[in-house]
Formats: C-alpha cells, structure tokens, sequence
C-alpha cells in the first residue's frame, strides 16, 4: 500500500467506507462523490452533484454507508433533511427517501451495525431520530434536553443501545426500545463533546472534546473513565485503529492539521503522525486493516495512508528532563547510551514473519538514567526568610545600608552578599561619587585648576584643608568650600572605613586616589565657573638640599635644533636665576572617569540567573537615584526581578516584607500592586459561608450574628477584629482586652484564636 490522493471543488466534510473497503463516498457543501479504491489511485464512478435537481439535500454535514448493502447511503444534510440514496438508480430517483423531521442542521447519522434499514440521526435541534427505511417517518424520537446532539453512535456490543454527545458535555446511553428516558447519563467532558466512538472489541467508548481531551470510558457497568489523552487543540472526530486495542486515531478542530495516532497507556505524546494535509482534518476511517486509512480535509483533498509513510514524534522527543523543587533538589534525566531497546524489538522480529510490521507497530523505546544533586544554597529556606526581615531598604544613609546589609548577609552564612554589598558601597558612597565630580570639573577645556605642591611647611597629616579665593568678596564660596570638604576631608572619608593610600612620604600619608596632591586654594581655583588665578606648578629638582653649585652646565636652549625663537623673554629664563630649580606643569593631566554601572549590571543578572532575585531586588531598591546610571538595565527586567522577589515573600507570607518592596517601588505598575485585591471577605459565623455582599445579613443562613460583637453583643459599627479561623469576632478593644488574658475564643466555640 501507498500513500495517494485527490482533489475535489470545494471542503470535503464527510467520509464513509462500504463494508468491503473497496468504495468510498464523500461529501461536503459543494462535494458528493463516489470513488472506487484502486492499488495507487482514485476513480470516481458517481458524482451525485451531477443531477439537474440540486437543492440543500446535496450539501452533506455527515455521509453512512450501509453495513450490509452496498447500494445505500445517508446523509445528514445542513437543511435539516436526512437523506437516504439508492446507488442503483439514476437522477432524482436516487433519493429514494428525503426524512424532514428535524428542525435544524442535522450533525450525524448512523446505521445499525446488524440490521441494514435501522438509521439513527442526531441533530442541532436536540434531538434523535430512529428511522426505518421501509417507513415515511421516523418511528422513534429521543429528547436530549441538551442544546444539540454532536454525535450518535450504534453500540456494536448491545443491538438495542446507542450513544449520544451533546453540547453540553455529557454522554447519554439510549435504548431504541424506550424513549421516554435514558439509560444512563454522565458528564464526560467541561466543554462541548464534539465526537464518540464505540470500540470494536470491548466496551469502551472513546468521546472527544473542545476541552482538549479525549476519554475513554468503561460502561462495562458503571461509567469509568480509564485512559485520558491531553492534546495541544480541540478533538473533532476519533477514530479506534482495528486489530489494535490500545491505539485510536484523532484529527482537530483549530491549530493542528495532523492526523495523530495515540496508544492510550502512553498519552502524553502521539504514537504516529501523519502531516499531507495542509488544513483541518474533517474524517478518518480505516480499511479494515491496521496499516492504512483514508482521510478527507478542509484542504479540498481525499487521501489514502499507508502506516510505513508515519512519522514517529517519540523518535524526536527529548530524553534528557531536568526538574527543581521547593527544597532546591535538581532531578536530571539523560539519555543513556547503547541501551537495549533495540536489540529487544529486533529478537522479537525473528519469530514473526514481517520484521516491519513488528517495528511499526512498537513504540519508541529510550533508556534514561536519573541523577539527584542537592543544593545547599538553593535549600537553605530559613536564610531567605531572615535576610527579607532584617534587610534595611529605606530611611537611612546609602552607606550605613549597605554596611548593614552587609552584616545581615554575612550572619546568615551568605559571605559572597556581603562582599556585594560592600563593593557597591565603596563605588557610589565614596570612590565613584568623589571621581566623578572630580573629573567633571576637570572636563571643561577652558578653565583650569592650579595646585601648587609647597613644602613640609604647608602640609598637614591628611589632606590640605581647601581654601577659596575670589578677590575681595570671601563670603560668597563659604558653600563651595563645605561642598568639596565634603569629598575631599579625609576624616570624612575614614567615616565610611575607605583604607588609607598605599604610599607615604616621611609622616605625612597622601591618598593616591586623589592624586597624591595636597591642593593650594590660595594660588588658584576654579570658582562659580571662573579662573581665580592661575599660576604653574612648581615641583623641587630634588628632594634635598644642593650642597655647593654646579659648576658643568648646560648649554642654553638656543644651541638646541629644537628651539623656539617665538618665546618671549620671561619665559627663557636662564638657568642660574633658577635657584633651586623647579620642574613647571603647565596643564594638569585629566583623571579618567570610571563609570561602574556595567560592572553592577553584570553582577545582579547573575545573581538573577543562579536564583538569588532577593539580592538583585534589594541592591536595585538600596542604589536609589544611582539607577539611573544602570542604563544597560532596562526596566522589564527590574519589574521581572521585583515581582519574582515579591512572589518569593508572599510564598513565605511575609506581607509586610512584600508591602515594602512594593511601596519602595520606582516602577507605576509595581508600585499600583498594593492598591488592588484589597478587599478581605470575611466569613458567616454560623455557617462559614465567604460573605460577598455588602449588608449584615448571611445569603445562606440569613443570620446576623458575625456583625455582632462576641462580648458586647451589640452591632460593631466601628472597626471590626475577627478570627479567620472560626469567624467570630467583635470591637476591636474588646477583643484586645479579652485576649489580654485568654486564649480561647470569648463565644465559646472552643477555638484557639490567635490575637495580633
């Protein structure tokens, strides 16, 4: 057998099967045919839609074949009509009987397994019709007190009974023999049943739904439901595979246009799939053998399958799963290599006498060893809950939180958080905040600062205390001189605990970081955007004193090649007026700016990324306006890592934690969170019904009482203190006083109430 199709004019919706599996009918809106099976093709050798005649008894919901005779078909036609031709007639006389019982689009018909002129149809109207073609009208009519009937099936196991899927979501067992009820009744899906299928060996019932599943049912006796499949989109028809207990065929309504083959013990993944079709699959039947059926398709075609030409999905599938619970417990599953499965189906093989029919029809075998890794990070529970209340995220300085931190991450055995912690500190408390400003007043090219380095006379242990000069008028820079004391005081900078610099000259200790300079205000600076004065700096030739004159010296500038004659003269000085000579800067070398934010980046998304969200959250709650310069940080990922953070507290149910991260938030829809669900409903004190409603009366038990006061018995029109755990509660002093001295709830009812 091969794979073949055919196209037709329009959607084929219907399909059916004569009982030698040799001729095939379809049908749709603008489609009704007959075709003859042929070894790699389709031959039509009726087209219905030829006659003269046309009306809506030619456009086709459903299309049944008669079990016994191969001369008739039915046909549940979107008019309401059920339809039943002769084959063996010509023009109109091929409907040889047009039923118009119903009253809407008739959704399925089916004959009788045993008795070829018993018909049952199932319409939108709610209703089932029993028909015998030797009579005018229906001779039994079933009410299903539903809004329609998806699908009516002859049980082939009990002659009398049949089955029917409503809209609804049930599943109605019927006897033909009484229509006044039926005889069993059951849920079987939460959404509309859109098919069902009886198996041909024993008594299951496999229905299909718009909820995604399909079911099996035992109705041995009672209704049980044994296998359910989970599928990706809504089931339109199933179908089970003959020869093979266990295997059924499904096609979807919306999303997937595959024809899937499942074995209902292994559910979660097809056993084989076929993909011709291009668009929804309407209808599959098979040719009474397991390897080949037919299907037709909104894709305008009619195809033949042949089971060699599936694809098998589990031969795709990933053998290798990892799994993290609550304890931080990692569950990893490989593949294991040179496994056995194989060698198994091929020994099997050796006694049947087809190899491939043996390996078709076996499911993917694959071996997987599982590992077990435990994290002690990851399962240190009581650590998280501990730093997330005695974390300080506001009202102090930035420095003195970070050291704080820092201290809390430390006792709770977490040293590389502390370290974080501190490292931040130092690069926007101290170091960053000093360079910054530092270099930002450096940056403008057309103003200069002078520093004149004096000797051990002008120096101090520490840094030079800034002095401001502007002529006449000192009172206007008494803010700037407290601005730079404030980064430049080297008591200040020992408040934050920064190390002292790693040079000292004799007694006196420079710190490097602010260019081993001690800075003479008096000489010249910068003031409100102004040069004060600006004047060279002048070193020492050497660090002692010259002992007697050098006699050997150099020759004057003019001798040297490179020269200049553009200098004026005060600039050529000679070199016996310099005593003691002095090296001359003319122009301060700019101190480059070293922007960490990257850095900061890097480090709270892996931080992230390994699961620590509390220490990313947190720092980014801390930095403050310093955020802003986290430009590479965009802002879905700090709301991400907020709300994992709050997620993580609520689970602990630590409420006031997560009402700080949220009122501390810089993000509108974080910071909104505390405004919504604020409402708490308490609950009916006699029959612990949620109350809903505003008012003082129960819908259930219509009481009153949970409004009264349980010691004072009078209406609580204040604030109101109950117990969540057995509703009863009164004013709030009441409750305060009375929990003073008891444990026990004051009405009596023997709970422990646990007063806050």
């Amino acid at each position: 057998m091969t794979t073949f199709s055919v196209t037709q004019e329009g959607p084929v919706n219907a399909l059916a099967l004569n009982k030698d599996n040799t001729q095939v009918a379809i049908g749709g809106r603008n489609v009704f045919k007959v075709y003859n099976i042929e070894e790699d093709s389709f031959k039509e050798i009726c087209n219905l839609r030829a006659s003269k005649h046309l009306n809506l008894s030619f456009s086709c919901n459903d299309v049944a074949w008669s079990s016994n005779d191969d001369n008739y078909l039915a046909t549940a036609a979107t008019n309401g009509h059920v339809c039943v031709w002769n084959l063996t007639k010509m023009g109109k006389a091929m409907q040889e009987q047009v039923y118009q019982e119903h009253k809407r689009t008739v959704n399925k018909v089916n004959f009788h397994v045993s008795e070829p002129y018993r018909l049952i149809s199932g319409s939108q109207d709610g209703t089932m019709r029993y028909f015998d073609l030797r009579c005018k009208a229906a001779v039994a009519i079933f009410y299903s007190n539903t809004e329609s009937v998806r699908d009516v099936q002859f049980s082939p196991h009990q002659p009398y009974m049949f089955a029917a899927v409503s809209e609804n979501g049930s599943v109605q067992l019927w006897d033909v023999r009484k229509t006044e009820k039926c005889m069993q009744q059951f849920a079987a899906h939460s959404g509309p049943v859109f098919a069902c299928d009886w198996h041909p060996e024993v008594a299951w019932l496999a229905t299909a739904s718009r909820d995604k599943s399909i079911k099996v049912w035992d109705l041995t006796s009672k209704p049980t439901l044994d296998y359910t499949i989970h599928t990706i989109a809504s089931i339109g028809y199933v179908k089970w595979r003959p020869q093979r207990k266990y295997h059924i065929a499904s096609c979807a309504l919306v999303v997937d246009c595959s024809i899937n083959i499942w074995d209902v013990r292994r559910p979660y993944i097809p056993f084989a799939s076929f993909n011709e079709h291009k668009d929804i699959t309407s209808r599959v039947v098979w040719r009474g053998d397991p390897q080949t059926f037919l299907s037709t398709s909104r894709d305008c075609t009619l195809y033949q399958h042949s089971f060699k030409d599936a694809s098998r999905p589990a031969t795709k599938a990933n053998p290798q799963s990892v799994s993290l619970n609550k304890q931080g417990t990692v569950l990893y599953a490989n593949r294991q290599h040179g496994s056995s499965s194989n060698s198994s189906v091929k020994s099997t093989s050796i006694m049947r006498k087809s190899s491939n029919t043996v390996v078709s029809d076996q499911f993917h075998l694959a071996s997987s060893s599982l590992q077990s890794f435990h994290s002690k990070v990851a399962n240190d529970n009581s650590s998280f809950g501990v730093i997330a209340k005695n974390y300080v995220l506001s009202d102090l300085p930035f420095w003195e939180l970070c050291e704080r931190n820092a201290a809390v991450a430390k006792e709770c055995g977490k040293s590389n958080v502390s370290i974080l912690w501190k490292i931040v500190r130092t690069m926007y408390a101290d170091e960053y905040c000093q360079s910054s400003i530092n270099n930002a007043s450096l940056q403008r090219d057309d103003l200069g600062v002078q520093n004149n380095i004096e000797g051990d006379n002008n120096k101090t242990k520490g840094y030079d205390t800034p002095q401001f000069c502007s002529g006449d008028d000192e009172t206007e820079n008494e803010d700037q001189v407290d601005h730079v004391n404030a980064y430049y005081d080297f008591s200040a900078t020992s408040k934050f605990g920064l190390p002292k610099g790693d040079f000292s000259f004799g007694e006196n200790e420079l710190d490097l970081e602010l260019d081993s300079l001690s800075i003479d205000y008096r000489n010249g600076i910068r003031n409100s955007g102004h040069l004060i004065q600006q004047e060279d700096w002048h070193l020492p030739n050497e660090a002692f004193n010259v002992r007697h004159e050098i006699l050997d010296r150099s020759p004057p500038p003019e001798q040297f090649s490179n020269h200049s004659p553009d200098l004026n003269d005060e600039t050529q000085l000679s070199i016996e007026d310099q005593t003691p000579c002095f090296i001359t800067i003319n122009k301060l070398p700019k101190k480059p700016i070293w922007d960490p934010s990257n850095i900061v980046v890097d480090t709270l998304k892996h931080y992230a990324m390994i699961g620590d969200v509390q220490t990313a959250a947190c720092i980014l709650t801390v930095l403050g306006d310093h955020r802003k310069s986290l430009k590479s940080l965009d802002e879905p990922t700090q709301e991400h890592w907020l709300l994992g953070y709050i997620e993580l507290l609520c689970r602990s149910k630590l409420w006031n934690q997560a009402a700080q991260i949220i009122k501390l938030s810089w993000i509108q829809n974080i910071n909104t969170l505390n405004q919504q669900s604020t409402r708490i409903n308490t609950s009916c004190s006699q029959c612990l019904k949620p109350l809903h409603r505003i008012g003082w009366l129960c819908d259930r038990c219509h009481s009153s009482e949970y409004s009264l006061c349980s010691l004072c018995h009078q209406v609580v029109k204040g604030l109101y203190s109950w117990c969540q755990g057995c509703s009863h509660g009164g004013h709030i002093l009441h409750m305060q006083q009375w929990f003073l001295g008891n444990k026990v709830c004051p009405t009596g009812c023997g709970h422990m109430c646990e007063y806050r």
